[in-house]
Formats: structure tokens, sequence, C-alpha cells
């Protein structure tokens, strides 16, 4: 550990070994985060549009939609990304092209504190920039169809909705964060020393030759000048690359594209958070230690080649960790367990008892039960990646101070998650609302598609069901034809019951509509598939 960790340690509650786990070999890119062994985050990159999150577009506007304040811009995907007017820069674009690159806002001292917008593990006192104040100036007085914007995405694609963009951009660092379109200095809200804090606002102050905003990241603390100032000038001729780019590029055109997840995790996490990186692929292995060896010389110790026989995932145990964060059903140590289940909307999870009977009281079961589950609720929405409104059904509790309890506990065991979440008081129903920020697909999104025999429905036909509608339709068209033969193609498994238990429902369908019918199993067919064919 580094003299900056261990002082980091000495501030912690309780020492967690961090541990990131790299797989690199095969068609996609898998980092692991372990928390004491545990695995705690799973991020995977794939080499599609799933994960542009950061990348910098010139782009041109589609389609401007007055009614929803937003606008349809092309940057170069299969499918159109959109913005809302809250994110476009007043003045920034005349005539097609972007003059003013920057927009001094007033900032409030005790404005709510908000997470970065692209870098959701580091939390900032920077209001200003990431809380949009509601628009005064109508979109189509801003942008036009036909104009080049540039744009940041600030949310990947998820399903059907294209990616996010801004007009705000944002260009991290290993220490400063570069915000070329506001005026703001911010420290992050994790350096707790005020003296600390001073010093780093003040020497960002001294140092800076533009009026871009900065904001120093947590593995900013103690940092000297001179690597400031080294950073600074970095991400100032980063930024100024970009606009060269832009007056000369077509659009659509990527201008800067993110680090890969690999280099983002050892960049955000490995200094200040975790305390070595494993990695399976030699090539993967040499860019990451060449990067150490440039940004962050004296961790190039904690970057390790993993040599064993078995996948390093393996190794870990993980691939049976990742199957078992994608079950609907977990189980708790108790006996309860609770149910997630992804909607179009929203996630709702639902806490039940199961086999624990407890051992006391009936509300002190309850209680244990619902306490329990916080901690896998807040563990599972963290692995998964959970985002957007997720709904909480706790067991009904018959006290206040009860439901108290487990909405505090709820609140704490989410502070270990560095997505910014809001959860709001538990209702009289028994029902916590939360939020939590969403910017790339869910782990169950990113592993599974749509069922293609349910159409993700998640449930089939029973075979009674579907026998007797077949029988149903089969007297249909016996009403409308004379005396003939009837064939049925069918689902072996639906053929191998009209002819077994269910022979009865065929022979009484038979003196019914007074025609024979044979039975066909079909080894292609769909479980709900069926097809009922005449012949004379």
């Amino acid at each position: 550990m580094t003299e900056q960790g261990d002082v980091l340690t000495t501030n912690r509650v309780e020492y967690m070994y961090k541990e990131l786990v790299v797989n690199a070999i095969g068609p996609e890119i898998r980092v692991a985060v372990l928390e004491n062994g545990t695995l705690v985050e799973i991020y995977i990159e794939r080499r599609d549009d799933s994960h542009i999150t950061g990348n910098i577009y010139k782009g041109r506007i589609q389609r401007v939609l007055p009614g929803m304040q937003a606008a349809f811009v092309d940057i170069g995907l299969n499918q159109a990304a959109f913005i809302y007017v809250d994110d476009i820069l007043n003045g920034q674009h005349q005539n097609g092209h972007t003059e003013d690159f920057f927009l001094t806002r007033q900032t409030e001292e005790n404005g709510e504190e908000e997470d970065l917008p692209l870098e959701s593990e580091d939390t900032e006192s920077f209001p200003a920039a990431v809380e949009r104040p509601a628009y005064k100036t109508p979109i189509e007085e801003l942008i036009r169809e036909g104009e080049e914007i540039l744009v940041q995405v600030a949310r990947s694609p998820i399903g059907t909705k294209g990616a996010r963009l801004t007009t705000y951009i944002s260009l991290p660092g290993r220490f400063l964060v570069l915000m070329p379109t506001v005026d703001h200095i911010g420290i992050s809200r994790r350096i707790g020393d005020e003296q600390e804090r001073m010093r780093l606002k003040e020497l960002v102050e001294s140092i800076r030759t533009t009026p871009y905003g900065y904001i120093v990241r947590t593995a900013g603390e103690g940092i000297s000048a001179e690597t400031i100032a080294q950073e600074m000038q970095f991400l100032d001729n980063l930024y100024e690359d970009i606009q060269q780019q832009y007056k000369s590029a077509p659009a659509p055109y990527l201008l800067h594209q993110e680090l890969t997840v690999t280099l983002r995790s050892v960049r955000d996490l490995l200094a200040h958070e975790a305390d070595k990186v494993t990695i399976d692929a030699p090539t993967v292995y040499k860019s990451v230690l060449s990067f150490v060896n440039k940004f962050m010389p004296r961790l190039k110790d904690s970057v390790l080649l993993y040599k064993g026989e078995d996948p390093i995932f393996d190794r870990y145990n993980l691939e049976v960790d990742i199957q078992r964060a994608l079950r609907k059903k977990v189980w708790l140590k108790c006996g309860g367990y609770i149910v997630i289940e992804n909607t179009e909307a929203l996630v709702a999870i639902d806490v039940n008892t199961g086999r624990f009977v407890g051992k006391r009281n009936f509300e002190e079961t309850i209680l244990q039960t619902n306490l329990e589950a916080v901690k896998e609720i807040a563990y599972q929405v963290r692995l998964r990646n959970l985002g957007g409104i997720i709904i909480i059904d706790f067991i009904d509790m018959e006290t206040k101070a009860n439901q108290e309890k487990v909405y505090n506990a709820l609140k704490e065991s989410l502070r270990k998650d560095k997505a910014k979440s809001n959860v709001l008081a538990m209702s009289d129903l028994g029902l916590i609302q939360m939020t939590r920020k969403r910017v790339v697909r869910s782990l169950p999104k990113m592993l599974y598609e749509p069922c293609f025999y349910c159409d993700g429905e998640g449930m089939l036909l029973s075979r009674e069901t579907l026998c007797n509608n077949i029988y149903r339709e089969v007297v249909r068209q016996a009403s409308d034809v004379g005396e003939c033969r009837f064939q049925l193609k069918v689902h072996p498994v639906i053929a191998e019951l009209l002819l077994g238990e269910k022979s009865n429902l065929i022979t009484m369908l038979e003196n019914q509509i007074n025609c024979r019918i044979g039975i066909y199993p079909m080894p292609g067919y769909h479980m709900e598939q069926y097809e009922i064919l005449l012949s004379k």
C-alpha cells in the first residue's frame, strides 16, 4: 500500500480488501470487483454500441421535437441518439458552428451535492454543472434540423432507447475532471479534511489559465501542485484537440473515445480503493502496466498477470456468482427470500418469510427477515446494476419504529454503492420507493434477451389450456365443412398428451363433429404452435 493508501485506510471504519479481476481472453472484457473475496460489481464491455458513455461526437440534428422539448441526433450509430433542452448550452450553436464552448453559472454554496454526470464513482461538491435549471429558451430556438452539434454521451443505449446526449462536456483524468462548459471549482466530497479541501481549491484556482471548470477527484488528495498542473495541461490540450477536430471533421464523427473498461477501472479504483488487479490476457496486461507506469508508477507492483491453467473467473469461482445474480429468487440465510422482477419501466422486489418461522413473536420474525433482506437487496442492486425506479415490497410491520429501522438500514446499506440513489420513506403499505442512477444496461439485460418462446412474458400457455384451445378451434372449423378428416400437427409433448392422458378429449371431439382426427407430432414446432388441416 502507498503512503496515501495508508492514510485513507485509517479513515475507514472497517478495512475492505478490494481486488480487480480482469477476464480479457475471448470476445468480451469482463472486470469483476471483489471485496474481501466477494463479487460486488461486474462490468462487461463488448465490441458494440452498448458502452459508449463518455464518448464525444460531432453530431447532426435529425429532428427537433418541440412538444417533447427534445431532439434526435445522428452520431453515427444504428440508432439515433436524443438530447433534452436542459442539456443544451444557451448560445452554443450559431449558424451550425460551436462558438461559445463555456458558460459561467452562478453556484449556490449550500446546493445539493450531486454525482458527476459521467463518473458515478466520485461524488463532488458541484451542484450547478449537474443540476440543470428548468429550460427557459424553447429547444426550437436553440437548435435546428441539419445543424451540427458537439455532444457527449451521458448514457449509453439501453434497450429500445437511444443514447442520451449532453453538450456539458466532461473529461475525467486521474486527479481532475475538466468541465469546460462551466466556471466552477469543485472538490470530491470524499475528501473530508477541510484544510486539504481549501488547499486543493486554492491550488486549482491559482494554476488554471482558462475559465474552465475543474473537479478534484478523491485520488487528488495530497497530490502536489506540479502533478495537478501537469494533468490540467493534459486535459486542456485534449479538449483543444477535440475543438480542432470538430472544425474539420464531417458529421457524424467520433472525436474522443473513453478508455476501455479495464483502464477506467484501473484509473478510478486501483490507486485509492483496490489493492491489486489481476489480468489473464498478456496484451491487456502490458497495456495496463504501461498505463500504470505512466500515470501511477508507484502502483506497478499491484498489477499481476494470471498464469493459472483454469480460466481466471473459474479460479475465483465468479461464474457461479454471476449465474446466481441472474436468478429471480434469492434465498436469505434466515430461510426467507426475495424475488426480483425486471419490468419495462421499473424493478419490483418482493420480500417473503419463506421457511423462516422465527423463535419469538411474529413481529420480531418479520423485522428480522426484513433487515436481512435489506442487506441482500442493496447487494443485489449493486451487483446487477439495477437502475431507474425500484419498488421494494417489504413484509408488513405493525410498528412505526420497526419501519424506521428497515428504512434506515436500507439507506445505510446503500452507502457502499457509488451510483447515486434516492430512497423515500416506507409507505403505510410497507413499500419503499427508490431511484438509482442508470448509465448502462443492467447485468440481466446485458446477458439475457427476450425468450423467443414466450416473447419475454416469462410464461407459456399450460398444456391443458393448449389442448382445450385446439378442441375449440377444431369445433369452430368443423361447423363450416362437411364430413372430413382432421390432421392436427402439434409439438411432440402436446401430441403425447392428446394420445395419452387427454385421449378422451379427442374421442369426445370425434363424436361431436363426426370426423376422424389424426395426431402428428412436429419436433420443430414451438410448444404453443399447432396447425389444423382438413382432408376429405
